[in-house]
Formats: structure tokens, sequence, C-alpha cells
């Protein structure tokens, strides 16, 4: 395999341990500086130059992207997404997981745990917003920060006022969070590559530091990971749209809080703390990808004229409970069943015998029309989301 690392730190901890772990591995490994690398648009023909010359075209990247570097290094992602490269983070991955206010938005259509969390432009709602958070003490960060930069906690809602006001001043946007008491000092991370969790820290804070942040002097220790928590973090990296990263979470008295989805992990003390190769775990699920990749059903399987994919809800009260997926008619309708989700288990192309339950997820392909006359009027209102499957969807049904 040939990789290239996107990385301008190419002495950095990580960027060396992803280089030893592909050498070891007989790939050949670049790296690349980002911000050397050139966009060429033509008509048919997306191409990238490297210091002025076409780049020889690699088998996968490994995006390690910096935050003061978003912009420009999603684009050069996406270019070469364009070419059919593949990459484990994509670019829209990549920007949604930036954007705290962003990916907070798309956490929260999910069935994932989310800290409650206040988004305010004008200081006239910063009081009612403090009261939906659940009150002081509240933490208050800006949208883009990393390493614990730009986190505040405030213990009086004046204070929190206050500082919200100084900050909008100077044209500072920040989100409002609940303080999860239970968890001062402690977070959790889950380091994701591909469809499981491969290691787990959990990072304490020192002295009088609320931040757990190993930049920031916290202190790591390996853990068994709860399955619980296991499953949020890799449905909080499916959703986001990311299969090398990592998942901050708060152990909140209610189960796993995602505060975080981060693209770009570190390795170096998840790696000490845990004595694990992550960054060959890294690499190896590269090369796999490289040599049998996983397809986006929604823009394979869509290239018919009226076939689409679906995702098909079955309440209580449905027709369809206590049917065989074979009694539904489903196939006689041009409409296959690809996966069955029931509550946290997916089974990929049931059986025709299979019974279903209430509650049960069906992803289905078929002809379209056909998917949406199986919706009874009174069902087609918007309702609040089931947890999606792991295998992308387009839409969501009733029947």
């Amino acid at each position: 395999m040939n990789l290239s690392i996107l990385s301008c730190a190419p002495k950095c901890y990580s960027t060396l341990r992803l280089i030893e772990a592909a050498k070891q591995r007989n790939h050949s490994v670049k790296v690349l500086n980002t911000t050397r690398l050139t966009l060429g648009l033509a008509h048919g023909e997306p191409d990238l130059y490297y210091r002025g010359s076409q780049i020889e075209t690699p088998d996968a990247i490994l995006p390690r992207i910096g935050t003061s570097l978003t912009r420009y290094g999603t684009a050069v992602v996406r270019q070469f997404e364009q070419m059919d490269i593949y990459t484990p983070n994509t670019s829209a991955g990549i920007s949604n997981s930036r954007d705290k206010l962003r990916s907070l938005q798309i956490l929260s259509r999910h069935d994932i745990g989310i800290p409650r969390t206040a988004y305010v432009n004008d200081k006239r709602d910063v009081q009612e917003a403090l009261e939906r958070v659940g009150g002081a003490p509240v933490i208050i960060k800006l949208l883009e920060g990393t390493q614990g930069v730009g986190v505040i906690l405030a213990d009086k809602p004046e204070i929190a006022k206050a500082i919200v006001e100084t900050l909008h001043s100077t044209n500072q946007q920040v989100l409002l969070q609940k303080f999860v008491a239970e968890s001062k000092g402690k977070d959790v991370r889950a380091f994701v590559i591909g469809d499981r969790v491969v290691a787990a820290i959990r990072r304490t804070a020192q002295g009088q530091e609320f931040r757990s942040n190993v930049h920031r002097g916290g202190k790591a220790e390996a853990i068994e990971l709860d399955p619980v928590y296991a499953e949020a973090a890799v449905r909080a990296a499916q959703i986001m749209g990311l299969r090398a990263c990592g998942v901050d979470m708060l152990e909140g008295a209610n189960g796993p809080q995602v505060m975080e989805v981060n693209s770009s992990p570190g390795f170096e003390g998840i790696e000490r703390a845990t004595g694990l190769d992550i960054a060959g775990a890294v690499i190896d699920y590269i090369a796999d990808q490289v040599k049998f990749p996983e397809i986006d059903i929604r823009q394979r399987l869509t290239v018919s004229r009226g076939y689409g994919v679906a995702d098909i809800n079955i309440p209580e009260g449905s027709n369809f409970v206590g049917m065989t997926i074979e009694a539904t008619g489903l196939r006689q309708q041009d409409v296959v069943v690809l996966t069955l989700r029931r509550g946290s288990a997916v089974i990929s192309n049931p059986k025709g015998t299979r019974v279903l339950e209430a509650d049960d997820s069906l992803l289905c392909y078929g002809r379209s029309d056909n998917m949406k006359e199986l919706i009874p009027d009174q069902r087609k209102k918007r309702s609040k989301l089931k947890p999606l499957p792991a295998t992308p969807v387009t839409e969501r049904h009733t029947v």
C-alpha cells in the first residue's frame, strides 16, 4: 500500500509512530505538508500538485490536520475524495467535528447522550439559556478550540453572564453547557477504528485544574470500557463520518455524555497509558479498506431511477409486528431488506423467516414509490428519530 499522511508536523509523536508502523508492515509511506498541496480543477480531471509537481497518486491518505488549517485542509481531503483516493476520515466528517456546535447539532438528533447545551447570540437571552442547561455552575466553550483552550468553568450566574458578554464583545461565539458534577475533572477517551473501540483511557485533572486534557497535565490511565460507552463512541464516530478518531465522553449519572469527536487524536497519551500499538491498528485498518473498501450505498444503489434507500421503523401496533420478513410481501413489491436493527444489534441480510418485533428498524433498498406507499397517511408526520443503523441511510419512514 502507498500511503500519504497529510501533516504539517512530520516530527511529532503521532506522525512518527504512523510512519514507523507503516514501514514495519512493508507499506510505502510519505508525509505531505498540507499547506504545500495545490488543487487543480478541470472538466472531469480533479488533480493535486505538491511543491509544484503533480503528485504520485497514493492508495490512501490519512489526514492529520490541525485546527488552524481546517478550511484548507478539508478542501485538500475533498480533492483526494474526488480522485477516488481512500481516506478513513472524510472531509465532511473533519469539518463537522471541528465545529463544536455543528457536531452537537448532528449528534442531538440521534440516540446519543450529550450534555445539555445552549447557543445564544444576544446577551438578553443568556439568563434564559443558563436556566435551560441547569443553571450554574456552567461550562462556557468557544466554538472552535482544542486541548482545553477556550473552556471556562463559571460557578455563578452573574460570572457566566459577564464572561459570555465579554467574549461576545470580541466577536467570539460560545456555547453554554451543563456542568456534569459527577464527572468533575474526569473524562473518558475512546479510540475508535472502524466499528470498534481499540483502546480507552480515563483522564483525570490534577490539582485545581478541572480540564482533564493530557496537554494540561491530566493523568491518563487505561480502562476496560463499559459496552454501553463503547457503543456510544462507535455510533458517534460513524454518525460524524469518521473511522479513525477519539471520542471524548463524560461519565454521567444517566450514562455516557459525548462531548467531542476528535478527527486527529494524538497517540502519545493513549499508547503510553495502554501499551497498545494504536498507530499500527490505524495502518492495518486503512490497508484492509484499500483491499476491500466500504461502499456508500446511498451513492452506489440510488443510481437506478426510481430506486432508493430507506430506513423503515416498525412501531407498536404496526401490521408488520409478529410477521416474518417474507410474509410482509416486501420482496414482491421490489423492496429488499438489507439489515435489521433491533436495540443495539444489527442483523445483516436477515432471513425471510425472521419474525419482526415492535421498534425494529429495516434498512431497505427498492422502488421508492413502493416504499412510500408503506407509510400510512397519519404516520407521515415528523417524529423523533430512532437510532440509525451503522450503515449510512437516506430516509427514515414509519409503517
